[in-house]
């Protein structure tokens, strides 16, 4: 009787054990429509969805209506022989999208004289937001006499930037380099 027992105990945890099994692989195959209704109730987007492009993202579409005035402002340090000023003066962006803008640079002088290029940005909050991805002031800049050159400015405001700013300026201050290698610029204006 003791071995019947056994016997009957063991049939009846391999059938749990098998339903548990069944129950698990089934479990499995409907975790993603489960997935699809508990983003739909909570309002997440479900990777689904997002591929299969049934819903339009409003981020996206607020970042393509969202406009962002950018002003360009320069200064010279008065021992700097240059003229130095933005093509534009101000831009309307998209958060996002890529944006190149000029800056034209002239040395009156007749030697070479090297410059560098300090940015700023105000609000200053908007500082990490803009991201410049080609900038003459990541260099040292030596123009020759009486050479003019264009230098170009490749950015993007991030889309994270907050919605109260709705502008921001940016500022160069142009100071002379003593010492500084003198090799002319090679971008000349045309």
């Amino acid at each position: 009787m003791n071995s019947e027992v056994r016997v009957r105990n063991k049939r009846r945890t391999i059938w749990l054990l098998s339903l548990l099994v069944l129950g698990m692989f089934g479990f499995g195959f409907a975790l993603v429509p489960l997935y699809d209704v508990l983003c739909q109730i909570t309002g997440i987007q479900s990777v689904s969805l997002r591929s299969a492009g049934e819903i339009a993202n409003p981020a996206s579409e607020q970042e393509d209506s969202r406009l962002i005035t950018i002003k360009f402002d320069t200064s010279v340090h008065p021992n700097l022989p240059w003229d130095f000023s933005p093509v534009e003066r101000t831009l309307q962006v998209h958060p996002g999208k890529l944006y190149q803008v000029d800056f034209a640079a002239r040395n009156r002088s007749s030697e070479p004289v090297t410059g560098q290029a300090i940015p700023s940005v105000a609000p200053w909050q908007a500082t990490a937001f803009l991201n410049k991805l080609e900038c003459f002031c990541f260099n040292q800049q030596t123009l020759a006499g009486r050479q003019s050159v264009d230098m170009p400015l490749r950015f993007m405001i991030s889309p994270e930037l907050p919605q109260e700013i709705r502008s921001l300026t940016l500022s160069y201050s142009l100071m002379k380099l003593e010492n500084a290698p003198t090799e002319p610029n090679k971008r000349e204006k045309g």
